[in-house]
């Protein structure tokens, strides 16, 4: 039996050598939130993404940190680009960096407008938190840019590898898919073994995305948390 939402007594600030236990991640509630409490200090939030849980909560709710069951991943190798879209990749002027504009980016996602959802989980807390991992070179971002002007992009964190998505957004036309397709292109050249997109949404599953069982996901996590992380700043890496 799957238990109910435990507490996580605050150990205070850690490092990011820290590590804090989670409950076990099989044992999670399915599709509500699995533990309370705790911070977002570097060494609980790496703690959390290495035992498959990520933090999501609004304005003024207590902190949640989710392990859902299914799982929503992104393998490199099949990532789905369209016929029109790849036409549009040869001719667009959109240039993409890496590493670039972390914050601009992350805010940006946070004032992104989604359908049927009020507000946003990207807190003050939230930007402050993923900032500490991006200074760390845990925490990266993928910019897509028109002429000098910031139009789209994406922001997540690597550990091993494993890229953990965040969140995205966009200003114009495929924007945010051209971040994606440039950060799905960076990953597969360096080895990575699958993008974390969390939970489903139909605009990722036509781009290649796929529901699989939280048990298999812990499984391929462990496996790509024995690889090294790719830790630093990425913005000289874009092409490589």
């Amino acid at each position: 039996m799957r238990g109910p939402c435990l507490f996580l007594p605050d150990p205070g600030y850690l490092s990011e050598d820290q590590f804090v236990s989670f409950p076990k991640g099989e044992r999670a509630p399915r599709n509500s939130p699995a533990v309370i409490g705790g911070n977002l200090s570097p060494g609980i939030l790496l703690s959390a993404y290495k035992q498959g849980y990520f933090p999501w909560f609004g304005e003024g709710d207590p902190l949640l940190w989710w392990n859902p069951d299914p799982r929503f991943i992104l393998y490199p190798e099949q990532f789905n680009i369209s016929k029109s879209f790849s036409r549009f990749l040869k001719k667009t002027e959109f240039t993409i960096t890496l590493d670039t504009a972390f914050l601009e980016v992350v805010l940006e996602c946070s004032r992104a407008e989604r359908p049927f959802q009020d507000g946003t989980w990207i807190t003050g807390e939230i930007i402050e938190a993923y900032q500490d991992l991006h200074n760390l070179g845990y925490a990266h971002s993928v910019e897509t840019w028109r002429g000098g002007v910031l139009v789209g992009g994406l922001y997540g964190v690597s550990l091993g590898s494993a890229f953990f998505g965040e969140s995205m957004f966009f200003k114009e036309t495929n924007a945010s898919k051209t971040a994606l397709s440039g950060l799905v292109g960076f990953l597969q050249r360096r080895g990575f073994s699958f993008v974390d997109c969390q939970v489903y949404t139909s605009h990722l599953e036509s781009l290649g995305a796929q529901e699989i069982d939280r048990s298999e996901f812990l499984t391929l996590l462990r496996k790509a948390l024995k690889e090294p992380t790719l830790k630093g700043s990425w913005k000289t890496l874009v092409n490589t």
